[in-house]
């Protein structure tokens, strides 16, 4: 048995599933279009709020292609976060090149969650957490003690928002923060579209073969390693992405942000939101923004609040809050048929 035999072709859409998936498709360009048009009709600061919760929302759905697709749960993807955030500061101070700032975080953050990822993907379950835990905070350190490079607790500071340029083709001024945000906006919907198509292609598909059943998977010939240390190479390379997205934003970088409790921001977005949903850690994000946003408006002992309304939101929604709405958007079955409850429920003539 292959792979190709384990996930056969699901079966064609019936008319009630094309008509929810038509809706999405809508739902989706009208949030597109507001995003767009958001500098224009909003202040500053919602502004500021917006690029805050994309660049959560990139860093989530690329800890959840760990986490919810392979079945890998990391609590050191903050290092890489922060790897990807200290690569670009340090570009930018040299060489003043956004593009090439955020490429260089990237590629940085990518390189370390490669070499990381060859001593991680070797153990499973709790062993696996506690040892990318254990890597992060190793980061943290180098972040916090390597002055000459980090600027050890003062951080990097007079980071410039760099302009947009290629050499000899264009060269674009995003010193003004709704400039920068389009950037932000651009780059986050491209790699979000990327990891659409991503966890939909044969290797989307293997990585959730390998999170249901490690032993059938070796069986139909997967090298289960190797598929792992991809999944979590390029959960690196979000997570860099999105650290890179953060210096040009605050002119500044310093060690916190390599620490675990960082990690735990695309855990907790993704857990409110649905693991199991493509769309969970991008409105977990939004969740996580919002709440803490009018939490911190009201009370000084804000993480109080917004502990307990992220533990009361988990208990009412087990499976996410995008299960309570795929849920009440799921057409009813069609005579004949059994559903089965893969992703997006496909059903199956009988």
């Amino acid at each position: 048995m292959t792979v190709r035999d384990a996930h056969p072709s699901p079966p064609p859409l019936s008319r009630a599933e094309r008509g929810v998936t038509s809706r999405a498709a809508i739902l989706v360009a009208i949030l597109v279009f507001a995003l767009f048009l958001l500098p224009w009709v909003a202040g500053k600061y919602p502004v500021y709020l917006a690029m805050q919760i994309l660049i959560l929302a990139v860093f989530s759905v690329g800890f959840n292609l760990l986490f919810g697709y392979t079945g890998l749960l990391s609590f050191g993807q903050a290092g890489f976060f922060a790897v990807g955030a200290y690569g670009c500061a340090k570009i930018l101070l040299a060489v003043p090149n956004l593009l090439l700032g955020i490429a260089g975080g990237v590629v940085a953050a990518g390189v370390a969650a490669f070499l990381l990822g060859i001593l991680s993907v070797r153990h499973t379950r709790i062993y696996f957490s506690m040892l990318t835990l254990a890597f992060g905070m190793m980061i943290f350190s180098i972040a916090w003690k390597w002055r000459d490079y980090t600027g050890g607790d003062d951080g990097l500071v007079g980071i410039p928002r760099a302009p947009l340029e290629i050499p000899g083709l264009l060269s674009i001024s995003v010193a003004a923060m709704d400039r920068y945000y389009y950037v932000v906006l651009v780059l986050s919907l491209l790699a979000i579209a990327a990891m659409h198509r991503l966890v939909h292609s044969p290797l989307g598909l293997t990585l959730q073969a390998v999170r249901d059943s490690e032993t059938r998977a070796q069986f139909a010939g997967v090298p289960v390693r190797k598929y792992r240390l991809v999944a979590f190479t390029i959960a690196g390379l979000y997570a860099g992405l999105a650290g890179a997205l953060l210096p040009p934003l605050e002119n500044t970088v310093t060690p916190p942000i390599a620490h675990w409790t960082m990690s735990a921001e695309p855990v907790l977005a993704t857990l409110m939101g649905g693991i199991h949903s493509f769309a969970g850690p991008i409105v977990g994000s939004l969740l996580f923004f919002v709440i803490k946003d009018v939490a911190m408006r009201f009370t000084e002992y804000w993480l109080i609040v917004f502990g307990v309304i992220v533990v009361a939101m988990v208990m009412r929604f087990p499976n996410g809050v995008m299960s309570f709405f795929e849920h009440r958007q799921r057409p009813a079955p069609i005579p004949g048929t059994v559903r089965t409850e893969g992703e997006g429920g496909k059903s199956a003539r009988t």
